[in-house]
């Protein structure tokens, strides 16, 4: 007697007699995954969104936007000149400094990419003296424009380096980094390409023109005050100062009735840019001396005597290519026991003078 197939009851509720029972469909077996510890994870592609596409892709961008070549600008004489440092965009780099009239020379060096090279349609470098006017960012207004071709149009497989000179350049302003307003110097070299866009590298460099003693340096005296209350004057001992000089002067009181607290002696720096409605003018304490505290009396003088050396004060510039104008002011400020300021501004006339070499 065979066995036959194993029949599995299925239970069910009851049904009335004229109701059909319900059908069985086949259903085809379904592979059963295995569980998440035996998969191999090993030999899987990263995900389009995983740490490691995400750096090659990266890798990929700034590799298309990097330039093919490396260019460098030397000096001829680093070395050997004197340095100073500029701040610009709240970076400090140090710069050579020239005067008007010198002769500024060196290297370009252009460096293509192991493996690249480059076709241009030339190579030039430019030396330019630019003003740019901060309500007019990335406007830059060119007033001294001189340009050498350096490499006719070809191929660069290979580093090459091309000597270059300005001689006897005129640049007549100093550089200048103000509130408002920037003037600067700087050697740009341009590698031009038909399809794709230029290679574009600059360096900075500073220009300081001396200005001799001047002949006539009259002095400043001056009677101020206010009727029946405070009467005073004040003497400086010249009107034109070098950076590194010394304000000497005094302070007569002829009248006093009021009850004066302190006096203090300001150096202001009066930056204006821009012209007719769209000139901004900005003021800027540059440094307060106390000359006196306490109350004053009638007969009484009081001594004046300011270092300028500790200060970062420029030559005075007016008018520089009809945009900017920058002034220094001396001003006296008297101050009561109501804390009422009374003041009195004088305008000076700051030089940048030859530095003499130290003794050996």
């Amino acid at each position: 007697m065979t066995a036959g197939p194993t029949r599995q009851r299925l239970s069910r509720s009851k049904r009335g007699e004229g109701e059909e029972r319900p059908s069985l469909t086949s259903v085809s077996p379904r592979p059963i995954s295995p569980p998440a510890s035996d998969l191999d994870l090993r030999s899987a592609p990263p995900s389009p969104t995983s740490p490691a596409a995400t750096v090659s892709a990266m890798n990929y961008i700034i590799g298309a936007f990097k330039p093919p070549c490396d260019i460098s600008i030397t000096f001829s004489d680093a070395r050997t000149r004197k340095q100073v440092s500029v701040k610009d965009n709240g970076k400090t780099t140090m710069v050579p400094v020239f005067q008007s009239l010198e002769t500024i020379s060196g290297e370009v060096s252009i460096a293509p990419v192991p493996g690249k090279r480059i076709e241009h349609m030339g190579v030039k470098i430019e030396l330019l003296g630019q003003i740019e006017l901060y309500f007019d960012r990335g406007n830059f207004y060119d007033f001294t424009s001189l340009v050498r071709e350096l490499d006719v149009p070809g191929e660069i497989y290979e580093r090459k380096a091309y000597p270059f000179e300005f001689s006897t350049v005129e640049m007549p302003y100093e550089s200048y980094n103000g509130t408002n307003v920037r003037l600067r110097y700087i050697l740009k070299v341009t590698i031009g390409r038909n399809y794709v866009g230029n290679i574009v590298e600059h360096r900075d460099f500073c220009v300081r023109n001396y200005t001799p003693v001047p002949t006539i340096n009259n002095s400043i005296k001056m009677e101020v005050g206010i009727e029946d209350c405070l009467h005073i004057e004040f003497e400086y001992s010249k009107s034109k100062y070098h950076l590194n000089d010394v304000i000497i002067g005094k302070i007569y009181f002829l009248l006093v009735r009021i009850k004066i607290k302190n006096m203090e002696l300001e150096i202001r720096r009066r930056e204006s840019t821009g012209s007719g409605s769209n000139t901004y003018v900005e003021t800027e304490t540059l440094a307060k001396f106390e000359l006196m505290d306490g109350a004053p009396v009638r007969g009484e003088s009081i001594p004046v005597r300011l270092f300028l050396t500790p200060y970062e004060l420029t030559p005075t510039y007016r008018n520089i290519n009809n945009k900017f104008s920058v002034k220094y002011y001396l001003n006296l400020v008297l101050v009561d026991e109501e804390d009422r300021r009374y003041f009195k501004q004088q305008e000076i006339t700051m030089y940048r003078l030859l530095e003499s070499p130290p003794a050996s």
